[in-house]
């Protein structure tokens, strides 16, 4: 999870002598923001990732899209898709963010609501590189949190998907219907693998934001969310599917299909929800009531890696969310290591009931 400009220095070397790489700016800290060139065709595509610092899965996806056109360009859809499309693609926008593992950059500013502004010089390199390029198509590629669910349904969010929209009133033309039509393609595409854990994002306007503000100006744009898979806090299972997403993407575009046939197919997609904690004990005894206790994951960065502190969120009678893992607590009753009161916002590495030891930790979890 933990990826910085540092880790891509060898990507950058190794991709080198089959890709034109360009140092497009440099961000607050003066660290370098590189752009990658790729295929010959007339449809241009602008793609980027990592705008948050802490969202690395589309990167690595994106490398593994970079590594399958320089060893696999010869397969036919490949191919298709070099010879009708140039790529545009910046793998990390915000290297400083990266380095410190926060979504913002180094100014403490969100680069996704600072695209009116342009007050920050990542947010200017983005605009910079559109305004050259001239896109057909914009690729938005981020990181979602584990809560979300695809839909009111007890199926996680594994892959999200929106298409911006370009006015107060949420129209639909032209350049929107040809990203729905895109995601409406992808859904199919990967339906088989992720049956019932793809969604999408409800599309209030907001013109500060990149996606929106790119199909205010009538590119059709495409926001990505790499999200929760079981058991995949790594996200390394999760990196797949974003990147059979970015092939159905890129070859429906290369191909030409007519995008506004099917594109009412993305309203069929469910909107995401906000149904789930990592963690939730069920029916435990604290303080003589019986209740339930909800755990989520707070992503810190220690020693270079990402660890995962659970944390108590809520307790509860009957927790009306799913937990990505779910306990029996069978009316044991519940107690923390060293007798410390059992509250929210309660960072916990043990719990017992009864007498049991409970770990309640990323990779640790057991009883």
């Amino acid at each position: 999870r933990y990826l910085t400009r540092s880790d891509l220095e060898s990507a950058d070397k190794e991709f080198s002598e089959k890709f034109e790489i360009q140092e497009i700016g440099r961000s607050v800290q003066g660290k370098p923001i590189y752009m990658y060139r790729l295929g010959a065709g007339k449809i241009k595509v602008l793609a980027w990732s990592q705008m948050h610092g802490n969202e690395s899965t589309t990167t690595k996806a994106v490398i593994d899209l970079l590594n399958a056109f320089k060893y696999m360009g010869f397969e036919a859809t490949l191919t298709e898709i070099l010879e009708n499309c140039s790529l545009y693609i910046i793998p990390m926008l915000n290297p400083d963010g990266a380095e410190a593992y926060t979504r913002v950059n180094a100014n403490s500013v969100d680069l996704n609501r600072d695209l009116q502004d342009l007050s920050q010089p990542e947010s200017k390199v983005l605009k910079e590189q559109y305004d050259s390029i001239q896109p057909h198509f914009c690729l938005n590629l981020h990181d979602q949190r584990t809560i979300f669910s695809a839909g009111a349904r007890d199926r996680p969010a594994t892959l999200s998907f929106l298409t911006p929209s370009n006015d107060e009133d949420r129209s639909i033309d032209d350049s929107r219907k040809k990203s729905m039509g895109l995601i409406a393609g992808m859904a199919k595409d990967l339906e088989e693998m992720l049956p019932d854990q793809m969604g999408r994002y409800d599309d209030a306007f907001n013109i500060n934001c990149a996606g929106d503000t790119f199909q205010h100006l009538c590119t059709p744009t495409v926001l990505f969310e790499a999200g929760h898979y079981k058991d995949d806090y790594e996200r390394e299972h999760v990196r797949k599917f974003v990147f059979r997403a970015l092939i159905s993407c890129l070859y429906q575009i290369s191909a030409g299909e007519d995008l506004l046939a099917d594109y009412k197919d993305y309203f069929d997609i469910p909107e995401n929800q906000k149904l789930f904690n990592d963690v939730i004990i069920r029916e435990v005894e604290i303080e003589g009531k019986v209740t339930d206790v909800a755990i989520q994951f707070q992503e810190v960065l220690r020693n270079g890696k990402i660890e995962f502190d659970p944390m108590i969120e809520k307790i509860d009678q009957n927790i009306g969310k799913y937990g990505h893992k779910e306990i029996a607590g069978e009316r044991r009753k519940l107690s923390l290591e060293g007798g410390e009161k059992i509250a929210e916002n309660v960072i916990v590495n043990k719990i017992f009931l009864n007498t049991a030891e409970l770990q309640v930790k990323y990779g640790e979890l057991s009883n």
